[in-house]
């Protein structure tokens, strides 16, 4: 039986080293380890290209729909305040001029200072307690805010969920990467991030169905049409949490659903020479390294563009609808079609990204839609072709965020810095929701001309921003392959080398 023992070639291509024998089977690894899955005997471990797929299979049962729900409860919990305001929140609590504004901005404010810290503590805690922990907590504030009776106490409770949700989708992010190659992340964090335009169908179906439930509560308390929708979506949410700590694995070697052999696979199968420990903790040179990659300014800059698109059409779509001309019913079910769609595109353009091993191509591709459909909203006005506008919207944009955030942390190895990395493109896109909240304005209604136009300008900048990714990896590669960058190995010890990440001389960007 042939073994071929894993080399730097890994990081050049992002594959698996492998060889094929007449009548033998296929051998992805051989290698001798230390730790404390190795066997004690001088055999090296092996396994079949046929148990990997069958182990990634078995990762991809749990784990994926498992991310993919959080995350839709998240951004369900997230976006049902634009729901609510058409189904009387805006009259109730007296949300004139840019007070709706002040409410949606303060919760990007205060998810902006949280993320870095809570990913900090995420490696700390560990994801099984901490990330159900948030889903818990931000259930929780959503069930409150069907009490609120004013403009103040909502600006309260949006603050709270923005410290309860800020740690949940670069959480989400890293947690991912524990399980997963390089070459594997995209279609994963694609799929778990479709849950924002999944939960701005489902938001829309399930609010138009909460609001008709009748009035119910104590005499002080009546709760009613939008009141239902924060209550019990809340209520789902914490539900949720509370039991996904039975169904959340550690990681890949604590995992309850695969065998002892198949846990040794799904650890050992993500072993590169020169890797990281992915029990390591988060140094203060980790956190340098990562705001040193200059791949983690184009990502995040880029992400800060879609965000302002992304967010600003989960909170203001059903406004925008409405202000078609259509009733709140109406309006909230229109709003289903396009993020249907959105949902099922994005997966589609992780899933080939994936295939092709790819990245900023398929950003600089889909953006061309987002350009022609904020077009059509800045100058047309006939509310069918807008409601057009709407579908190239959504199909451009959703499969940005994904895109953005995978290209970053496949370009941050080892594990500390991309769990930093994370945090941090996800911090730089959320300045995006905040200004997202303030394109659309009432006094702008009803055609929106200056929140078009500042989504038109950003998606041209994504553009821009993905060819001069392309460029600036392909550049770099290719300074990795004249030797320009083999004096980083000078003088270092075997841990500072396997520490260097993605400073090894043999690590290679995907672009």
């Amino acid at each position: 039986m042939a073994t071929v023992e894993p080399v730097y070639d890994f990081y050049k291509t992002g594959g698996n080293a492998e060889t094929d024998n007449a009548g033998a089977e296929k051998i992805l690894y051989n290698e001798q380890t230390t730790d404390s899955l190795a066997s004690d005997s001088a055999e090296g471990f092996t396994w079949t290209e046929e148990e990997e797929t069958a182990v990634r299979w078995k990762l991809d049962k749990v784990i994926v729909p498992l991310t993919t729900f959080l995350y839709l409860l998240c951004f369900l919990d997230r976006a049902n305040v634009g729901n609510a305001r058409i189904q009387g929140m805006g009259d109730d609590l007296k949300l004139v001029g840019v007070r709706f504004n002040w409410v949606t901005s303060i919760f990007y404010i205060i998810y902006i200072f949280v993320e870095v810290p809570s990913n900090i503590l995420l490696k700390i805690i560990g994801p099984k307690y901490y990330l159900p922990l948030l889903v818990c907590g931000f259930g929780l504030v959503s069930m409150c805010s069907a009490f609120v009776h004013s403009f103040e106490g909502l600006l309260t409770a949006r603050a709270f969920l923005g410290i309860f949700e800020g740690g949940v989708m670069p959480g989400i992010a890293f947690f991912i990467t524990c399980f997963y190659k390089r070459e594997e992340l995209l279609l994963r964090v694609g799929i778990y991030v479709s849950a924002a335009s999944l939960a701005g169908a489902f938001g829309g179906l399930l609010a138009t169905a909460l609001a008709r439930i009748p009035p119910w509560g104590a005499s002080g308390m009546i709760i009613h049409t939008w009141r239902n929708i924060f209550f019990f979506e809340g209520l789902i949410t914490i539900l949720v949490g509370l039991g996904a700590p039975y169904f959340m694995p550690k990681s890949p070697q604590e995992c309850w659903f695969l065998n002892e052999r198949e846990r040794r696979i799904a650890v050992q199968r993500l072993v590169m020479k020169n890797s990281g420990d992915e029990n390591e903790k988060v140094s203060p040179h980790h956190v340098t390294r990562s705001f040193l990659n200059i791949n983690n300014y184009i990502c995040a800059l880029g992400f800060f563009l879609i965000n302002i698109t992304v967010q600003g059409i989960s909170l203001f779509l059903p406004t925008i609808l409405k202000d078609l001309g259509w009733t709140a019913t109406k309006a909230q079910l229109y709003s289903v079609p396009p993020y249907v769609c959105a949902c099922i595109v994005a997966i589609a353009v992780a899933f080939f990204s994936d295939k092709v091993n790819r990245r900023g191509i398929f950003l600089a591709a889909f953006t061309l839609l987002g350009i022609t459909g904020f077009a059509i909203l800045r100058w047309s006005t006939n509310p069918n072709i807008r409601y057009m506008g709407v579908f190239f919207i959504t199909l451009g944009a959703f499969p940005g965020g994904p895109g953005f955030l995978s290209w970053a942390m496949n370009n941050a190895s080892g594990p500390a810095v991309r769990a930093v990395s994370g945090a941090y493109v996800v911090t730089v896109g959320t300045a995006g929701g905040v200004l997202a909240t303030w394109t659309y304005v009432a006094s702008d209604a009803p055609r929106y001309h200056t929140g078009h136009t500042i989504n038109l300008a950003g998606q041209i900048g994504v553009l821009v921003l993905s060819l001069a990714g392309i460029a600036y990896c392909k550049w770099e590669n290719k300074q990795r392959d004249l030797g320009k960058r083999d004096h980083r190995l000078n003088g270092l010890s075997e841990a500072q080398i396997k520490d260097l990440g993605y400073r090894h001389p043999a690590f290679r960007y995907i672009t």
